[in-house]
């Protein structure tokens, strides 16, 4: 059998060659399934009773919750602490033993917010119940929808990611992208009872600002206009759609740039809007032409 050597050879010295997609001898990242098990778990603390494994009763559920938060403060606080070196790898002043406190207190931080968050994706599986005259109960809601699957980890995410966390909110938002095929920024500013109705497709960027109430069907785009061939240029930079309270995005929309949506809008479906919208204004389009034409029955042939 012929040696692998200079297979191996020739790998390993694109390493040294292509430098840019490689992290030898670097610090260590945080771990991606590490980051997704633990958001399942936030979930378990959200949602009680729903994504956790345990069967839970008014007796255990203060021990069940107690070992969950330890367990979870924890793995989280060594993910961070990662991520945090990471980005601390430029700056010599940054102490491990700093980044490691760092670290402990954005994962007590995202904690302390649990409840809120409760509270808030409260009003998320309210919005659906009330908005899908499919929906027959909250618990369809929570354990089916996965609009309120996407919206619940992009809250979490976002909490880390106004502690300026590296690299874990986005690995939490892409992970409910994946499952969910919607795609929310965690920097994104998502207000009240928000609803994605079927949700495929929905793609909401970065500094995206939505109000309460709103409702925002398949397909819709809430992204940027074009932008100079380095984006280091524009980043921090507003570029993303402000979403007013009680507006409707049906299917297809793509709004883009810094503009505002009035309150009360209705945007409809297929629209293309890059200019601000006064509030309480209905945009449609024209219905297309339709081309129908029947198939004529082919004559009878002739008899033998």
């Amino acid at each position: 059998m012929t040696s692998l050597d200079p297979l191996i050879d020739s790998l390993v010295q694109s390493y040294k060659d292509l430098g840019g997609i490689n992290h030898i001898d670097g610090l260590n990242l945080p771990s991606r399934d590490e980051v997704i098990a633990i958001t399942r778990e936030l979930l378990a603390l959200i949602f009680p009773g729903y994504f956790g494994p345990e069967r839970l009763t008014s007796a255990n559920v203060r021990h069940i919750t107690g070992h969950r938060v330890t367990e979870i403060h924890d793995r989280l606080s060594e993910q961070i602490e990662r991520s945090l070196r990471y980005a601390c790898k430029r700056a010599p002043a940054c102490s491990e033993h700093e980044c490691a406190d760092n670290a402990r207190r954005c994962a007590r931080w995202l904690i302390e917010r649990l409840p809120e968050l409760r509270r808030i994706l409260t009003t998320d599986v309210e919005a659906a119940f009330k908005g899908d005259p499919a929906c027959y109960s909250h618990e369809e809601v929570i354990i089916c929808y996965p609009g309120l699957f996407a919206i619940a980890v992009q809250r979490l995410a976002h909490v880390l990611y106004e502690y300026h966390v590296p690299l874990i909110p986005r690995i939490m938002t892409e992970y409910a992208h994946h499952l969910t095929g919607i795609d929310i920024h965690p920097g994104a500013v998502i207000g009240e009872y928000f609803f994605t109705d079927h949700g495929t497709g929905i793609v909401i960027g970065e500094t995206s600002v939505i109000g309460k109430n709103v409702k925002i069907y398949q397909g819709v785009t809430l992204g940027a206009k074009s932008f100079p061939s380095d984006a280091r240029q524009i980043r921090g930079v507003k570029r993303h759609p402000t979403i007013e309270d009680d507006v409707v995005i049906y299917a297809g929309a793509t709004i883009l740039g810094d503009i505002t949506i009035g309150r009360g809008s209705v945007i409809g479906g297929n629209t293309w809007i890059t200019q601000n919208v006064a509030p309480g204004t209905t945009i449609l389009i024209e219905p297309p032409k339709m081309l129908v034409r029947e198939k004529r029955p082919s004559p009878p042939s002739n008899p033998a």
